[in-house]
């Protein structure tokens, strides 16, 4: 069976732990066959657009020895998580067309130029117009990004609301996510189902399963696992119930990627 963790962080993210080697090792203690490292980059990131920057020359080498290094026990497969913003589109553009990528996750952190972190860009606003607005965001970013391989945990919005209830449930917001969907699926791009929900106590996958059912009723076939680790002791997490829930939605198949390109693996 095909068993892959799509989206690890690495100490080369400012905001993870560990190195390399030691998701490495992480990784085939648990029997993955495949990785796909996907550290951060995120241009213009508000307040400090420092911390989400990395040496990628520097990347590429240490990543290439390792690679070298474990290929007789796991597939590595070097990849990046961009922080899309409309307004940077050019910047993100060269920096893809510079490094020979197997794979690239584009991921809205931001909304309207602010942290989704921080209460900002949610105190003037109810709930379903936050959620609305940074879903008009990730449209946007899902018409002019072509060049992302997938979009990574859709609906994480929910995760920063400052509300009582923070849920969002996919038939409040049927119209534009749909919208979402279908820019995706019409230039060949997928989702991602991301585990770090359980990591957060949101007990649930990025994006919701009705999220990733509609998909594949769409008529989506990219697909990606990923755990969005940050530290060793949360990849693979909670993957029998993503692989369950992508067969329930239909799929019979994951995606692996090399040099950005599609293989479909049966599950």
């Amino acid at each position: 069976m095909f068993f892959a963790d799509y989206h690890l962080h690495t100490n080369f993210s400012s905001d993870a732990v560990a190195s390399p080697e030691e998701m490495v090792k992480a990784a085939v203690e648990k029997g993955l066959s495949e990785v796909a490292f996907t550290d951060h980059v995120d241009y213009d990131y508000p307040d400090d657009d420092s911390i989400f920057m990395i040496d990628y020359d520097k990347y590429f080498s240490v990543f290439e020895d390792i690679k070298n290094c474990y290929s007789d026990k796991i597939n590595i497969k070097i990849g990046v998580e961009i922080g899309l913003q409309e307004h940077i589109k050019d910047r993100i553009e060269e920096f893809i067309a510079k490094y020979p990528f197997d794979f690239i996750i584009g991921s809205s952190h931001c909304a309207d130029r602010m942290n989704l972190m921080k209460p900002d860009f949610f105190v003037s606003r109810t709930k379903v117009q936050a959620y609305t607005r940074f879903f008009e965001n990730e449209l946007a970013n899902a018409k002019i990004y072509e060049n992302i391989n997938v979009y990574g945990h859709l609906d994480y919005i929910s995760r920063y609301g400052i509300y009582e209830d923070n849920r969002l449930f996919y038939s409040d917001y049927v119209e534009i996510l749909d919208e979402i969907l279908k820019a995706l699926i019409k230039t060949g791009r997928g989702i991602e189902i991301n585990t770090s929900g359980y990591r957060y106590g949101m007990n649930t996958v990025y994006p919701q399963f009705e999220i990733i059912k509609r998909y594949k009723e769409l008529g989506g076939e990219i697909l990606t696992i990923g755990s969005d680790a940050h530290s060793t002791g949360y990849i693979a997490d909670h993957f029998d119930t993503a692989l369950n829930l992508a067969k329930e939605a239909g799929f019979g198949y994951l995606t692996s990627f090399a040099g950005r390109k599609p293989e479909f693996k049966k599950i």
